[in-house]
């Protein structure tokens, strides 16, 4: 019997509602002259323990309030909105996807943070790396239910093509790339795979009977065979660390990742350009960078450090495998197309 662990809820990454000490909503105010508070702007799956907040607050001497901004997406559009009058003092959650956006529109300031060593691997290119600090790293990979596969004796895909042939027709759900971040990751590893290409796989892909949902978590508790009882879909769009959740009486993993379809997403941290407390901005950047932080990373966001040295959880040692070499697109290069290739993506999936 399966035993699909409570925790993986919260996978749902930059898409989940967390809270956090000394939390503020968006309409809170702010402290007029930053003093002994230090703001931060960041995506609705920001969670850290409380003893790990405090111990920030205890030895950097600031107070750490948050304010929440909705998905990736939403908070790059809010930083943009409000640059010239931020809201904060540092943003987190940012990611590559979304860089190059805010990066162009002077939103941040040089965070003046020495990277700690393995977290170079993660930064941005040129003068970008100066003003975002990669923090934490995943995969959106698809992902396959192993069980259903077995008792059904169907040899499981291994690749994006084998998504289009005919052996795995209506077996796929993917969430939309419209209103997901895993789902815009999943067709920006297309793009990486195929060019010029990918509209016509996407073509393939939905003549085999593709289903396109609003978001993951749609996708994987409405639609996944090991997501929900009244599942009939065996593959799904979700991330290299879901195997890790999905762990059966005997200790095994009843789901697998496709290592050779994920997309590496790296979520960063800077200073935004007149923030009222940018010396406590970078003083919690340094901390999110710290081993207390990089620690709490997979239990509490669900993530991979970005820091060397710094242990996984055993049953992620055991069960979240990362790919060796993840499809990658430069920020600018998405920043640039998004929205024609999102238009394009639609009209296809739409027909």
């Amino acid at each position: 019997m399966k035993t699909l662990l409570v925790s993986i809820v919260a996978l749902t990454m930059p898409l989940a509602a967390c809270s956090v000490v000394g939390e503020k909503s968006d309409e809170a105010d702010q402290d007029g002259d930053g003093g002994g508070t230090v703001v931060l702007v960041t995506h609705e799956s920001f969670q850290l323990p409380k003893k790990v907040v405090q111990q920030f607050e205890d030895e950097s001497g600031y107070d750490l309030q948050t304010r929440a901004a909705g998905d990736a997406g939403t908070l790059a559009t809010k930083l943009v909105l409000t640059k010239d009058h931020p809201t904060g003092d540092a943003a987190f959650g940012i990611d590559n996807t979304f860089a190059s956006r805010a990066v162009d529109e002077g939103v941040f300031a040089a965070h003046g943070v020495t990277l700690p060593t393995g977290a170079e691997q993660y930064a941005l290119e040129g003068e970008s790396a100066d003003l975002l600090a990669p923090i934490d790293n995943g995969n959106v990979c698809v992902n396959l239910d192993t069980t259903w596969f077995a008792d059904h004796d169907l040899e499981p895909p291994t690749s994006f093509e084998d998504l289009t042939d005919p052996a795995y027709e209506g077996l796929f759900v993917t969430p939309s790339a419209l209103s997901s971040s895993p789902g815009l990751a999943f067709m920006l590893a297309t793009i990486a795979e195929y060019g010029d290409a990918w509209p016509e796989y996407w073509e393939r892909l939905m003549a085999n009977d593709t289903l396109v949902v609003d978001g993951w978590e749609d996708a994987y508790f409405g639609d996944f065979t090991q997501g929900s009882e009244q599942g009939n879909r065996p593959i799904v769009v979700s991330y290299d660390s879901s195997p890790a959740f999905t762990i059966a009486d005997d200790g095994s993993s009843t789901t697998s990742a496709l290592l050779d379809t994920c997309f590496r997403q790296v979520e960063y941290a800077g200073v935004l350009e007149g923030a009222d407390n940018p010396e406590g901005a970078r003083a919690l950047i340094e901390f999110l960078l710290s081993a207390p932080v990089q620690r709490e990373l997979p239990e509490s966001m669900f993530v991979f450090p970005v820091v060397d040295g710094v242990g996984l959880p055993p049953v992620w040692e055991k069960h979240a495998e990362q790919p060796e070499s993840p499809y990658r697109l430069d920020p600018a290069e998405i920043a640039e197309n998004r929205e024609a290739w999102l238009e394009e993506w639609r009209d296809i999936v739409t027909r």
